[in-house]
């Protein structure tokens, strides 16, 4: 999986170990990366409203994050779990800095290119939680969010090339996951988040 995302950095073998042990909070966590990630898609499209095919391909996938967003809480439900407080997500306000300001196609290829490497870090992650975790339930069900999640990064790829050479999208992602790599490299190791 890391070999089809080119990430630079696997995820800690130790992260589905201490993720087993927090599951009310990771469950909690993983509800609002689903809520961002809607948000983050009704962003670009009231961002680039003129960007048509951007706007047709990314209002579907709004209304399939929000749909990932209840079917956590009612995993939480199920199991006796509340959705917590929403937690600062360092790791993801960390790689919006790397978005460039004050050129609007350089802004917009960054803010694609962004949402693809959180979904291929999203996929990863759950990846490891449908292959580690022993709750075989729990398996299944982050087997479902990695095929999605995979979609979704393949989409924002598919996008960044619509608008933008394939040189200049394959540069800025090889800047933009060795960044991500020395992010993750720097932060604390946590169960309790998905990034």
């Amino acid at each position: 999986m890391r070999g089809m995302f080119r990430l630079k950095l696997a995820t800690d073998p130790r992260w589905a170990n201490l993720a087993a042990c927090t599951l009310d909070e990771i469950l909690s966590d993983h509800a609002y990366c689903e809520q961002k990630a809607a948000s983050s898609c009704i962003s670009l499209i009231q961002r680039y409203p003129e960007r048509q095919e951007l706007v047709e391909a990314l209002a579907p996938v709004v209304a399939e994050e929000w749909e990932h967003f209840r079917m956590v809480l009612a995993e939480q439900k199920k199991r006796g779990f509340k959705l917590g407080p929403q937690r600062r997500d360092a790791y993801v306000n960390r790689l919006r800095l790397l978005i460039r300001k004050g050129k609007a196609d350089k802004q917009m290829l960054d803010e694609l290119l962004i949402c693809a490497l959180i979904e291929a870090r999203s996929c990863e992650r759950f990846r490891v939680l449908s292959e580690q975790l022993s709750d075989v339930q729990l398996r299944r069900f982050y087997r479902h969010f990695m095929k999605s999640e995979a979609g979704h990064y393949t989409l924002f790829m598919k996008l960044a090339l619509r608008y933008f050479s394939k040189d200049e999208v394959r540069q800025r992602w090889r800047e933009l996951v060795q960044a991500e790599k020395e992010i993750l490299e720097n932060m604390e190791l946590r169960g309790d988040r998905m990034h």
